[in-house]
């Protein structure tokens, strides 16, 4: 079989598709017959290389994969059942886990960043990173959900509490999570402002039921939001971008607002208005991936289409390196998604 890899961290001229040899099963896993991926910063990340990130190469990339089953191997699941990855993995008994909460285990990893992951023809996955996919749903859309939404479903639902009649900005709404957080936002009833590069990234998140949209390249958002809402600010703001946009993300808050972020792709090295934090008693809320439970909860709203995952591009997987070009650029709105090349 042939699988996207790369032998050493660097730029996009490490990425290859090349021969594997077959994934063998262990117990508890389930052979998947992939019939496409999707691309996520993650991938981007782990290429360059992490801090403390010491993998086995060459490593095969990606935590997001839709597919049919080969071998169910005595798990729930059977040869030909449709199903799709969720890439958090958790020791099952820590205190964290013992309590529901997966995130927080002291041993969670990501399929596709500390272990290999399904950027592949076939792959063997534990049966419980697995959820059935119902028949009618394509490919492409089971592929590109599971990570962003679930992801956007913990910060949002569980870790913000956005509730109805609220006012929230989503930064960087023309990405995956963004573009996620921007319609389980809105389904929850808030008032949702966004942020983008440009007109065609400004009118799809509006599609999805931005109320307003802010080019950040020629307007500074948080002045832009307190104009909009007649200098109150906004109840809640999601923040994946980190150093470049944080001071101005804290200042788009109104008094008792939330930030909630789950990443930082222009870097971690933010620097924080404390004074403005306990003066508007302001709340700073940290949120990775997502319990198993709230991943079945909002796939489920995917499945039936009540959340649409916007697809930027679908490449064949010998053309990862321009689906990494494409999220690094920021060119495009939505997901990449990679099919086997003999799925074209």
């Amino acid at each position: 079989m042939r699988a996207v890899q790369f032998t050493g961290h660097g730029g996009r001229d490490v990425i290859e598709y090349a021969e594997r040899e077959e994934p063998t099963r262990d117990n508890g896993e389930v052979l998947v017959d992939v019939k496409a991926a999707s691309l996520n910063h993650l991938d981007v990340w782990t290429r360059r290389g992490l801090p403390g990130l010491d993998l086995d190469m060459p490593h095969v990339p990606g935590s997001d994969a839709a597919g049919v089953v080969v071998e169910g191997g005595g798990t729930k699941f059977e040869e030909g059942d449709r199903v799709a990855v969720w890439a958090g993995t958790a020791c099952g008994d820590c205190e964290f886990c013992r309590n529901g909460d997966e995130p927080l285990c002291v041993n969670y990893h990501l399929l596709g960043e500390h272990v290999e992951g399904v950027h592949a023809e076939r792959v063997s996955v534990p049966a419980d990173n697995l959820v059935t996919v119902p028949e009618g749903v394509p490919w492409e859309r089971a592929a590109a959900a599971p990570l962003v939404f679930g992801t956007a479903w913990r910060m949002l639902v569980t870790r913000a509490e956005v509730r109805q009649g609220e006012n929230v900005l989503v930064l960087g709404a023309s990405g995956g999570v963004g573009h996620a957080c921007v319609q389980i936002a809105r389904h929850a009833g808030a008032t949702v402002y966004a942020t983008a590069g440009d007109e065609n990234k400004a009118k799809a998140a509006r599609s999805l039921g931005a109320k307003e949209v802010f080019d950040y390249t020629d307007e500074n958002f948080a002045d832009a939001v307190r104009d909009a809402t007649d200098g109150r600010g906004v109840d809640v703001v999601v923040d994946h971008v980190g150093k470049e946009t944080w001071r101005d993300s804290l200042a788009s808050l109104a008094k008792g607002g939330r930030l909630v972020t789950c990443g930082a792709t222009t870097g971690g090295d933010a620097t924080t208005d404390v004074n403005r934090i306990f003066w508007n008693q302001l709340t700073v809320l940290g949120s990775t991936m997502a319990t198993r439970g709230e991943v079945d909860d909002v796939l489920s709203l995917v499945w039936d289409g009540v959340f649409e995952p916007r697809i930027r591009e679908t490449l064949p997987m010998s053309d990862a390196a321009e689906g990494h070009r494409m999220l690094e650029e920021r060119d495009g709105f939505g997901k990449v998604v990679l099919v086997p090349d003999d799925e074209e």
